[in-house]
């Protein structure tokens, strides 16, 4: 066995493991994501009740596991297990019958019947897998020894990180160009500064309400970690891992791989309800769950339309999904809270009433103090090409100015492939926050403003030349009315030419 002692060997080991399941029938990240997810969460939970076993033979306390045998990674997945054995050698049944009909069924009703909370959340991340996606026996022992010589012992005191780093990357392939699975992937560079500036800290409660992969979550719980006080206790530092992290994700395939997501960085309970925000139809809730939150961390999908189910909660009815989730946010969102939310411009400009009326209930309710505008192309990946910006209001107080600042690559209009989004395009950002000071790239509106210009709140920065078009309708009309008598002139004289 190969030890795994470095970043750059995980990410390898990963990598060898994702070739063999390409090969294997799942063709793209969307497939073999999922089909990593539950291996590696089933890997590194045995292995962490392996040594969770020694420590309490070491105390003379009683542990036991989550799951008994045969049902165990031991068992039936590590080379020398007592299962596998049977598997491979024996007279039994193959490990596809084993694992469609022994092994996911009776992991999927861990925790029904009043189980630990650590087996209600192993049935909640297997609950959507009913077989392996892998075409032939071969192949998948293969898969599960690559992903057996992964030992997080092998790493240094903080190998959490570099595992979750790893998985980071690993989701990220979601996230890449004509890949459907970009729409539940927020790029991490926006992520990583949106939780910057938030700052969530040990103690708040910190809630997504549309999670995707959790990314917004997982984030945050490094950030607080990083920045633990050198006095936490025990206590809170249980309270960080069990009774902190919160969110909401509907779809079916993205919600266990956002749970194996959290649990693979490190917190222990993450309390992710599988359902619809808003519509509130769930099939499970919060355990314990507060009824508002310190901090909120989200990003709508883009576009997005619902129907009445979902518009009947709130005040102000549109179809419009970004719309609605304001709405939802500023609902939640404890008096003294902060949040991040990530909007496609036209929510910013778009005049309609349950716009301007969303946008008038932020400004009355909240203090809108920063409006991130971002060049076209950060979400490409996510299918979108439109412009995007990040909101951060603290609800509590109204909104009385509004610092701007607009972030563009530096040689061109747009990013790409050439030129993207890194989080070096924030340092002036983060300089000029604290402040909030104008500059080339940053200026600021009053309330007074916004009002007088119908509650549109899109960035347009003042320091830049004002190229835009501003001829009238009727003005256009005419100059193409006159091109188009320029034409026929101009055809005539052609044709008396001939």
């Amino acid at each position: 066995m190969t030890a795994i002692d470095s970043q750059s060997s995980l990410d390898a080991r990963i990598k060898t493991v994702c070739d063999v399941l390409r090969r294997s029938n799942c063709a793209g990240a969307l497939q073999y994501v999922p089909e990593l997810t539950w291996l590696l969460f089933l890997r590194f939970l045995d292995e962490r009740e392996e040594r969770e076993a020694r420590e309490a033979a070491a105390l003379g306390t009683r542990f036991e596991g989550s799951i008994p045998e045969p049902y165990r990674w031991r068992d039936w997945a590590a080379p020398d297990g007592v299962k596998r054995n049977l598997l491979q050698h024996g007279a039994g049944n193959s490990v596809f019958a084993f694992l469609e009909g022994d092994l996911l069924p009776y992991l999927h009703a861990l925790g029904n019947n009043g189980g630990t909370p650590r087996q209600r959340l192993i049935g909640q991340i297997l609950s959507s897998v009913d077989s392996t996606r892998v075409d032939t026996e071969r192949n998948f022992y293969n898969v599960v020894d690559l992903v057996h010589e992964i030992r997080s012992g092998e790493m240094d005191d903080q190998h959490l990180f570099p595992l979750s780093a790893a998985y980071e990357g690993l989701l990220l392939s979601m996230g890449e160009k004509n890949n459907d699975g970009g729409q539940f992937f927020t790029p991490r560079e926006v992520v990583r500064a949106m939780v910057r500036v938030v700052d969530p800290t040990v103690g708040e409660t910190v809630f997504d309400p549309c999670c995707g992969t959790g990314g917004f979550l997982a984030q945050a719980f490094e950030h607080m970690r990083a920045n633990l006080p050198p006095e936490t206790t025990g206590e809170a530092l249980e309270r960080l891992s069990s009774k902190t992290f919160y969110g909401t994700e509907k779809d079916n395939l993205v919600y266990p791989i956002a749970l194996a997501n959290l649990v693979l960085h490190g917190i222990d309970e993450p309390h992710i309800q599988h359902g619809n925000t808003l519509t509130q139809r769930y099939s499970g809730r919060f355990k314990g769950a507060p009824g508002h939150f310190d901090v909120i961390l989200t990003n709508p999908p883009f576009g997005g339309k619902e129907g009445a189910a979902a518009q009947t909660r709130y005040n102000f009815k549109t179809y419009s999904t970004q719309v609605l989730f304001l709405q939802e946010v500023i609902s939640k969102l404890e008096t003294g809270g902060r949040a991040g939310f990530v909007v496609d411009e036209g929510l910013l400009f778009r005049k309609g009433e349950a716009f301007r009326q969303t946008k008038q209930k932020l400004l009355d309710e909240c203090d809108l103090y920063c409006v991130v505008s971002l060049a076209p192309g950060v979400f490409t990946s996510a299918g979108s090409t439109v412009k995007s910006n990040l909101l951060f209001f603290n609800k509590g107080q109204p909104t009385e100015r509004i610092w701007y600042y607009e972030i563009t690559p530096a040689t061109r209009e747009r990013f790409g492939k050439k030129d993207p989004l890194t989080l070096a395009h924030f340092e002036e950002f983060f300089a000029l926050l604290p402040e909030r000071a104008d500059s080339e790239r940053s200026w600021t509106v009053t309330r007074e403003q916004v009002e007088a210009n119908g509650y549109d709140l899109k960035a347009v920065n003042p320091h830049r030349p004002d190229d835009s078009d501003t001829r009238t309708p009727e003005e256009l009309l005419a100059e193409i009315a006159g091109h188009g008598r320029e034409l026929e002139s101009a055809l005539a004289e052609l044709r008396s030419a001939l």
